[in-house]
């Protein structure tokens, strides 16, 4: 059920306070790390250490030196994992017959576990707990999409280029293209099998070679559960409109989505994404991103 912004006022209340109960702090739960009542943040050796193998797996190639670099530019890889889980509102507007999708979202971005509160119902909500996504609904066409295709899928938009942090991400530098009258870096992203649900997918990123900020994402979908007998949907041209800063990191406000053309420039125009709402929760619990009792897991991809 979508609702318009103006009449959000109370599903904002009723997060707050579901947030705010999640957060109320128990016995050791200051502490990041391990335990029943550690936070989701992890700890900041943990963080060293892992943006010190990212740096150096992406330094030993000139694909992964634009990528550390745009990770520098939009805010710093060690600072991204230092603010704990991250929440935004991610509103997905077809501008055809296909299916709304305007969640608020919390993402654990150490361990990528995720929630997804309706926007109008936060009763209504679904997740990805690392093994396995759940629904909470008492309607069934709350939610009249793949669920747990999308619980992560907003993220690994919003998150450019962070995510391209972990193992078995392929990158391949491609050569520069001039996008809206400025050059651009452009650096392809594969992922080595059995890496995530898609290993097929793939993204084309360009950066301005001036400020080194993401500026446009064509990509696939590859999805299994979309694609039983292998194949992906056409290539898409995404596009990053406006900037916003929040904690010292650069996001975008909006995302316009085009069938991609055969001369690499966009085409027909067929999605709008508005980003708002983004803030960092670093005193939320590790158990926050578990699987509510009650919930329906949903079977296969």
């Amino acid at each position: 059920m979508i609702v318009p912004k103006k009449l959000n006022a109370s599903y904002h209340v009723i997060f707050a306070i579901f947030l705010l109960t999640s957060c109320q702090p128990g016995k050791d739960s200051s502490s990041s790390g391990e335990g029943e009542n550690a936070l989701a943040r992890a700890p900041d050796s943990w963080v060293d250490d892992r943006v010190e193998q990212a740096k150096t797996r992406l330094e030993a190639s000139d694909a992964g030196k634009v990528v550390w670099a745009a990770m520098n530019a939009h805010g710093g890889l060690a600072n991204w994992y230092r603010q704990g889980p991250i929440a935004f509102h991610f509103n997905y507007q077809p501008q055809d017959e296909g299916s709304p999708r305007n969640t608020y979202q919390v993402v654990d971005q150490w361990s990528n576990r995720a929630i997804h509160y309706a926007v109008g119902d936060s009763a209504s909500r679904f997740g990805w707990d690392g093994k396995q996504a759940w629904v909470v609904t008492k309607d069934t066409a709350t939610f009249p999409f793949n669920t747990r295709f999308w619980s992560l899928t907003p993220y690994y938009f919003m998150a450019q280029p962070f995510v391209l942090d972990g193992e078995g991400v392929n990158l391949e530098l491609l050569k520069p293209i001039s996008y809206e009258g400025k050059p651009n870096d452009v650096v392809k992203v594969t992922f080595a099998d059995g890496t995530g649900d898609a290993p097929g997918d793939y993204y084309i990123l360009y950066f301005d070679q001036e400020t080194h900020l993401l500026r446009v994402i064509r990509y696939i979908v590859s999805y299994p559960g979309y694609f039983k007998d292998g194949g992906h949907m056409p290539e898409k041209f995404m596009s990053l409109e406006g900037e916003q800063n929040v904690a010292g990191f650069h996001f975008a406000k909006s995302y316009r989505t085009y069938w991609l053309q055969d001369d690499g420039t966009p085409g027909e125009y067929i999605t709008k994404i508005d980003l708002s709402e983004i803030s960092f929760k670093p005193d939320l619990p590790k158990n926050f991103f578990n699987k509510p009792e009650g919930a329906t897991v949903s079977e296969g991809l």
